[in-house]
């Protein structure tokens, strides 16, 4: 991997400038702002090629992933596209000799995180996953006050979403394409799970609702589950779990509720409460969450290629995530819990 390079020096490039979100534009923004060099966009929509022009004034801009690679000098290429195209694709950009960021989640199963993290090692290049919520506000106060003993012993996660309606007629609704219904704030929720709980995942417990929405949407029998729930359980005793739901007539945002031996943690992107005890009395104390602090994403990745500082979001630490997920699947299939194979 080379070292010793200026960050500026670092091209970098996006497959997918796709209009949801502006996700394309704020990879390159961020890069940008890491002092990497914005330099190739590629896509099949000729208009989000002409929105990339406008946006980054003379830019190089391809029609296919392939035609980027054999053409375009870029270094490291970011893949900001639907999640059951991130396998192949990432693993095309890292046999080509680039380094890899893929949008979350990394992957939709453990079989293509294995073949992607396989492929990077054969060839020494960086690969990652865009969990900038990593540094999300939230977590890194709650993380900072549970390891202060402010709850004392951790017991229990609980990471939920949840409302009640149809899953909107596009790619994040098909099963298929997007893994189900907790791939998506799922890899979020269960991140913030992983950097609260710092043990080895034992087993895995999945459930899913299905039927009730599919006939309703332009997906049918490929829609994502009603509702999913996982149950994770970690060595040392503690547990986890994760329930996002479009049966939910009680909504609740992105919350999640830490229980421990001396208190309780409930925090949302907003908001935090914490729960203790003084003799007989409740003790609620609440306040906001700072700022989140996202730009670290892509300045870790600057400095791990340019002056050889470790990488935060490493694949295996990416893979672990979709790991759970995959078991996820498949426990709710069999009817059981089922271990692990990366802890």
């Amino acid at each position: 991997m080379p070292r010793r390079v200026r960050p500026s020096d670092i091209e970098v490039g996006v497959i997918g400038y796709g209009g949801a979100f502006n996700m394309g534009r704020g990879h390159l923004q961020e890069m940008a702002a890491a002092g990497m060099t914005p330099k190739a966009v590629a896509d099949t929509d000729p208009r989000r090629l002409e929105a990339a022009a406008k946006d980054f004034p003379g830019i190089e801009t391809y029609p296919s992933a392939a035609e980027m690679l054999r053409k375009s000098a870029v270094s490291l290429v970011a893949i900001i596209t639907p999640h059951n195209t991130h396998a192949r694709l990432a693993l095309q950009c890292l046999r080509a000799g680039r380094h890899v960021v893929v949008e979350k989640p990394f992957a939709i199963t453990t079989a293509e995180c294995d073949a992607m993290i396989r492929a990077a090692r054969k060839g020494r290049r960086l690969l990652s996953t865009y969990h900038n919520r990593h540094w999300d506000g939230c977590i890194l106060q709650a993380v900072k006050r549970i390891r202060s003993g402010a709850i004392g012993e951790v017991v229990r996660v609980e990471a939920h979403m949840g409302s009640w309606g149809r899953p909107g007629d596009w790619w994040r609704s098909s099963k298929s394409i997007s893994g189900g219904i907790l791939y998506d704030w799922g890899v979020h929720l269960l991140e913030y799970t992983f950097q609260i709980i710092d043990a080895d995942i034992v087993e895995v417990s999945g459930h899913f609702k299905t039927g009730f929405w599919a006939p309703k949407t332009k997906w049918k029998s490929d829609t994502n589950e009603d509702e999913g729930f996982l149950l994770v359980r970690y060595a040392g005793g503690a547990w986890s779990t994760l329930c996002i739901s479009h049966l939910d007539s009680n909504p609740k945002p992105g919350q999640v509720e830490v229980t421990g031996t001396k208190g309780s943690y409930v925090f949302d992107y907003r908001t935090y409460q914490l729960i203790t005890h003084r003799g007989p009395a409740t003790v609620v104390t609440k306040g906001g969450n700072p700022p989140s602090q996202h730009a670290k994403y892509y300045q870790n990745v600057a400095d791990h290629l340019s002056r050889g500082r470790p990488l935060v979001i490493t694949a295996e630490w990416a893979r672990r995530p979709v790991h759970v997920l995959d078991l996820t699947c498949r426990s709710a299939a069999a009817g059981r819990a089922l271990p692990v194979k990366y802890k």
